[in-house]
């Protein structure tokens, strides 16, 4: 419980007792549910009834301590919370975003902005078995689309999710070399690399351009991913640029083609 708690609870039932905006601590009843709880599930009603869509971002941590009558750390765990039900990914200087819900059974990607792939790579661990430097030669230049003779840092591994016995997929990152100190917090690091290296070097993202191919799992991936060699799987490449236009990483994921599935929403643009 929080500091001052009986003071707080105070003013999250009078507030609920005026009840004049959304998502106010409404739960005035005698055994009523902890504060971080009530707001955790009025922002969980809100999300759900699409008054934040998938994609939009949560007020600001200051916006919601002022809304709801409440501290910060009250609202730091209701936000974790939402995080724990798979409703929002938070992330340091971008925020809180409402992210796709995601299906049992398979790995399904909704991609709608750079905010998902964050979603995603939070959902599962990056399990490395190497990190090199390494020459792109003609090979791996038309895999990568990377300037041939460059070098480039290479870290290869497969990600894993939570209660799923075989991997997601495997995972190849090609770092630019500029950025080849964040190498040093991978072992360290579960989630997607990019954010690091906005954090370490002051950069944002801005452009992320995929490619998925049909591909055939190679004998030697064939074991790690759990599946034949030989058999169908997608190979999803990704280009990260930043703010200067400059590659940050290439990523190559390989997914097994029965375990994997993409989605996406498109609109039309009125001319």
């Amino acid at each position: 419980m929080e500091p001052k708690g009986k003071h707080r609870a105070g003013q999250a039932a009078a507030a609920g007792r005026r009840g004049a905006g959304p998502g106010r601590a409404v739960n005035t009843g005698k055994a009523a549910a902890p504060l971080y709880l009530q707001v955790a599930n009025a922002l969980k009603d809100e999300i759900v009834s699409g008054v934040y869509a998938v994609g939009s971002l949560l007020p600001t941590e200051d916006r919601l301590c002022k809304r709801f009558a409440v501290s910060r750390y009250t609202v730091r765990e209701a936000l974790r919370l939402l995080r724990e039900d798979g409703l929002v990914s938070s992330r340091k200087g971008a925020g809180t975003v409402v992210i796709p819900p995601r299906s049992s059974g398979s790995d399904i990607h909704q991609v709608m902005s750079i905010n998902d792939l964050v979603a995603f790579g939070t959902d599962t661990r990056l399990v490395i078995e190497s990190i090199n430097t390494v020459s792109i030669d003609g090979k791996l230049a038309l895999r990568t689309g990377l300037p041939k003779g460059e070098q480039w840092l290479e870290v290869r591994g497969y990600r894993q999710a939570e209660a799923e016995q075989a991997p997601v997929c495997w995972t190849e990152y090609y770092i630019n070399r500029a950025f080849g100190a964040v190498g040093r917090l991978l072992q360290r690091h579960s989630g997607p690399i990019f954010p690091l290296i906005e954090d370490m070097f002051g950069l944002n993202i801005i452009e992320v351009q995929q490619q998925i191919s049909a591909a055939l799992v190679p004998p030697a991936l064939a074991a790690v991913l759990q599946v034949e060699t030989g058999s169908a799987a997608l190979e999803v490449r990704r280009i990260y640029k930043t703010n200067d236009q400059r590659i940050a990483q290439v990523t190559i994921n390989t997914h097994p083609a029965s375990r994997f599935q993409h989605s996406m929403t498109m609109h039309r643009v009125k001319g």
